[in-house]
């Protein structure tokens, strides 16, 4: 090797072989009494704990198995409660609606306050409130046909396509070709702004 190199190592040591750590031996017995087996299969004490455990070897567990019976001294309306506890792993339920916010002195919901009216639906004036929207050319088209202001609601246009189109039906105006004309333009614009999503 030329000096200024660095000296690599050429040859390449493989570890010995180590013996693997020794099985474990510290299987508890049977708690079965004078069965002398080792207790490599556990199974629950009691329905109550479940997390408390009984080491028996494989014999005795298959047997405490088929005899295991959990809701033994349950009456039916304990079993049926536990059941229907069961769908929701056995955790607190409300009704739909009534999980509100309680405050912790029990007094109803938990008031705080909204400053930028994120979770509000309405106005200060108790209004819904109006969404804010950027409409193409043929959306603000649509709405002036149907008569409504660019930030009108679902509900608002629904109510006034019902009431143009009850207005405009040839049956209610006795087959006037103008009428039957100005349904057309509604209809038209409702299915635009439907095709659009904002209905």
């Amino acid at each position: 090797m030329t000096q200024g190199r660095p000296r690599f190592k050429s040859d390449i040591r493989i570890k010995k072989d180590t013996p693997k750590a020794a099985a474990k031996t510290d299987v508890p017995p049977c708690a079965v009494k004078n069965c002398t087996k080792p207790g490599d299969c556990r199974v629950p004490k009691s329905r109550e704990n479940l997390s408390d455990y009984l080491f028996l070897c494989t014999a005795h567990a298959r047997a405490h198995n088929e005899s295991w019976d959990f809701f033994k001294g349950m009456d039916n309306v304990d079993v049926e409660k536990f059941r229907e506890e069961a769908l929701f792993g056995h955790r607190p339920t409300w009704p739909m609606g009534k999980r509100a916010a309680r405050a912790r002195t029990g007094q109803g919901p938990a008031h705080f306050h909204d400053g930028h009216a994120v979770l509000d639906d309405e106005d200060d004036s108790g209004q819904p409130r109006r969404p804010e929207r950027q409409l193409t050319r043929l959306q603000i088209m649509s709405m002036d046909t149907l008569q409504l202001p660019h930030n009108a609601t679902l509900i608002e246009i629904k109510a006034r396509y019902k009431e143009l189109v009850k207005r405009f039906h040839p049956d209610a105006n006795g087959g006037d070709r103008g009428a039957e004309e100005r349904l057309k333009q509604v209809i038209k614009a409702y299915g635009v702004l439907r095709a659009s999503g904002l209905i």
